[in-house]
């Protein structure tokens, strides 16, 4: 409880002003330390700056806050005096007024208050203002609560807190004594129909709400008898840096104030329930939950209107045979296609744009009549200029249509089609945003040697932003494989965009033969180069399925877990840079993994394992255990659930790979070839010796001998620093590689003279090969070519 003349009590009565007098900014100016200036002690409102209002004024000047101030006399400004005012020319509308009053005696200071009156402050609202500015000049008496200063119909809820003050007379409504009253706002919202909470909600919580004026009548539950009637009457006033600091406002017994409110309700719960929309399907089930059943109707339709056709997106009942033919007639697989044309009454109403309500008995074509054979209402659903779709409800038995029926069935009408155009948008735009998601990431993984990988993406279900998750498996040679998964900061098309360029940037720096952490790091400076303010995560394994082996790198992403053979779920204490694009001269080291036949990798982002009710950690853990208990052999169903409850606050990205390891494992040698007069012999001897152990035929050892020399030989003449010569043998090929410091690849001469002494040797390489290619390796570049043994 704040003291009488704290700065808080004066707030709260500045506030009144807002409230009663219909003022959108008051303020306090009193004497400062310096005498001769008039400084704003307190304000309530909009920003003074709208209305340009300053802090402070001198007192010899001549603006009205300091005449009122020196003279103890009122001001009360219209818009044409305004016009003049040096201190109101910028107010937004030429239809405001100010009013400034004294603080009691001259010399005391004044109160300022500013208002959207086109004919000034009119007479309650002047009698307001002078009450308010009385109590600011004669603080209240010390034993006094804040509650005493409300008048008896009134109420102010602080919405960080939700603690409320009451006047005598709400409380009175609501039945609660004085005494009894925690000043929960809860408490008062336990007293109201449970079917009205979620339209009161709508008022009371505020980040469902804006700056502004709220008006709700609802029902309160009494001892005996039928719920009263009451209503809520209220503005939300801003706070600091652009919150909803409080709701003020009055509440007042409207049993007598209208005879029947039960369609405001209905219509006041519908719209709670259509803000909160947002696809087609949603709409439909809103406006279905809204009038059938409080309207005892059989049946309710709700259709969109494309050209001259009805798409229908709701049927209540669902069920085929509960509609007339010519609704199933062209039932399309979900719902029915129905034209307008077959129905030309539904046609005329949709053209004059207006509600029409038929009786029971009215001659109707058969389409309609058995719709509602008791009676039919067809409402037009408006948005903007044109007719958005159409509802039809139908009653079976004979039902009479009352005037206030009708008038919830206009206005429901007008709700409906303006959330129905909304939806439709938001629909459109959101398939829009999962297919560009969708060409940004793998349309499908590759088949691997020894392993198999699954992945899944699921959007956030929050707004239309695009993600900046990603994941990717990327082939590379010799039986390797590289796993990536990361996430770009933000959830925007900028976000998404650079997720693109990244995963192309890794692939591309991957197949080049990098070792993990170089690519790690191409990949960080590439992204700095770009200069964008974005930063991204990654967590990148390069694995071999021939041994069973991986190295792991993390760019501040999550760590992996690991599910062994035997059950038990690991989550790996890999070694960690920081996240891409932060630091120029980063290091990203590598920590190495050790992987048994049925050992299960799991790489996630942190929409998986993190939300506003789980941190970091209790969601790894979270993840491991899940993990542990699922079944490896099924990867595709261990993925379902592990993503199933997920929170969808945010991108979830998830990669799974079981490594099985390959039951034929290829054969390998390299030799590394010293730049020595002798080179292409000790390449050719250790070439022979090794196919002779492998089995080679002879007249396969004779070819590959041929090729070893003239690639050999094209590197040491061709290129310098160091030469590598890989064998290998895999599933019946023999594959011989060559690989070399220079990235320049060699040329296929197009034609050679008889008289030429070189250019053949790739020919040669080309006639007696299966295949052969070159490839990035690291800086320079492999040559090889394949043959394959005779039997």
């Amino acid at each position: 409880m704040a003291s009488p003349d704290s700065p808080d009590r004066l707030r709260r009565l500045l506030e009144l002003a807002l409230v009663f007098a219909g003022a959108s900014f008051a303020g306090v100016y009193t004497p400062g330390d310096d005498p001769p200036q008039l400084c704003l002690a307190e304000s309530a409102g909009l920003p003074r700056t709208l209305y340009g209002l300053r802090d402070c004024y001198p007192v010899t000047g001549g603006f009205p806050v300091a005449e009122v101030h020196c003279t103890g006399r009122p001001r009360w400004l219209g818009p044409a005096e305004l016009a003049g005012c040096p201190d109101a020319r910028r107010t937004p509308s030429p239809d405001f007024s100010m009013a400034v009053l004294p603080l009691g005696r001259a010399g005391a200071g004044c109160l300022l208050a500013v208002g959207e009156h086109p004919g000034g402050f009119g007479t309650d609202d002047r009698a307001c203002l002078e009450l308010i500015a009385g109590a600011v000049a004669v603080p209240a008496p010390a034993a006094a609560g804040e509650t005493g200063e409300l008048p008896e119909d009134a109420f102010s809820l602080a919405m960080d807190t939700g603690r409320v003050e009451v006047g005598e007379a709400i409380l009175r409504l609501f039945g609660i004594g004085r005494d009894d009253f925690d000043g929960r706002v809860e408490s008062l919202l336990g007293r109201a129909v449970p079917e009205d909470l979620p339209a009161l909600m709508s008022v009371v919580e505020a980040d469902h709400m804006s700056i502004g004026d709220r008006e709700l009548e609802f029902r309160i539950l009494q001892p005996t008898g039928p719920p009263k009637w009451v209503r809520l009457r209220g503005r939300l006033l801003p706070g600091g840096e652009g919150r909803i600091a409080r709701l003020v406002g009055t509440v007042a017994d409207a049993s007598t104030l209208r005879s029947d409110v039960t369609d405001v309700a209905r219509v006041q719960r519908l719209a709670a329930a259509l803000a909160t929309a947002g696809t087609v399907k949603d709409v439909g089930q809103a406006v279905v939950a809204a009038l059938r059943g409080p309207l005892q109707a059989d049946r309710i339709a709700l259709a969109e209107l494309e050209n001259d056709r009805l798409v229908v997106t709701v049927l209540d009942p669902p069920e085929p045979e509960a509609w007339p033919e010519v609704w199933r007639h062209e039932w399309r697989t979900e719902w029915p296609d129905a034209p307008v044309r077959a129905m030309p009454t539904l046609a005329a109403a949709l053209r004059e744009g207006r509600p029409r309500i038929w009786p029971a008995g009215s001659p109707l074509e058969p389409a309609l009549a058995e719709v509602g054979p008791g009676g039919l209402a067809v409402l037009p659903l408006p948005a903007g200029s044109r007719m958005a779709g159409a509802c039809l409800i139908g009653w079976d038995r004979p039902h009479e249509f009352a005037p206030d029926e009708r008038a919830l069935l206009t206005a429901c009408a007008g709700l409906a089609g303006q959330a129905l155009l909304r939806a439709h948008a938001f629909d459109a735009e959101h398939e829009l945003v999962g297919m560009l998601q969708r060409t940004l990431l793998p349309r499908r993984l590759p088949r691997l040697p020894g392993a198999v990988a699954v992945a899944r993406y699921l959007p956030t279900t929050a707004g239309l932003e695009v993600g900046g998750d990603w994941y990717d498996v990327i082939p590379l040679a010799d039986n390797h494989v590289a796993l990536v998964i990361g996430d770009v900061q933000g959830h925007n098309a900028g976000a998404a965009t650079l997720m693109g360029q990244m995963r192309t940037a890794l692939r591309a720096y991957a197949a080049e033969g990098h070792s993990p952490d170089v690519v790690v790091a191409h990949a960080n400076r590439l992204l700095l180069d770009m200069e964008t303010d974005l930063f991204a995560t990654c967590a990148y394994v390069d694995v071999d399925t021939e041994q069973g082996t991986a190295w792991c790198v993390r760019a501040g992403h999550l760590q992996p877990v690991l599910r062994h053979p035997d059950g038990t779920a690991e989550i790996v204490q890999a070694e960690g840079g920081p996240p891409l694009g932060v630091l120029a001269q980063a290091e990203f080291p590598m920590t190495p993994l050790r992987l048994q036949p049925g050992t299960v990798l799991a790489l996630t982002t942190d929409g998986l394992v993190e939300s506003s009710d789980t941190d970091l950690d209790a969601g790894m853990d979270r993840l491991a255990r899940r993990l542990s208990a699922a079944d490896p052999a099924h990867l595709g169903l261990v993925a379902d659930a592990l993503l199933s409850g997920a929170h969808r606050g945010d991108d979830v990205a998830l990669l799974l790979v079981r490594y099985d390891g390959m039951a034929v494992r290829p054969l390998r040698e390299s030799w590394t070839v010293w730049r020595v007069p002798e080179a292409v012999r000790h390449a050719r001897r250790f070439t022979r010796r090794t196919l002779r152990t492998w089995g080679v035929s002879p007249d396969t050892l004779d070819a590959a001998l041929l090729v070893v020399s003239e690639l050999v030989t094209n590197a040491l003449v061709h290129t310098g620093g160091q030469v590598r010569l890989d064998l290998s043998l895999v599933n019946h090929r023999l594959r011989l590689a060559v690989a070399d410091a220079s990235p320049r690849s060699p040329v296929k001469p197009t034609s050679i003279g008889w008289e030429a002494t070189g250019g053949r040797g790739i020919l040669l390489v080309e006639a007696v090969s299966a295949a052969w290619g070159t490839v990035p390796v690291s800086g320079g570049k492999q040559v090889w070519a394949e043959l394959v043994p005779d039997d």
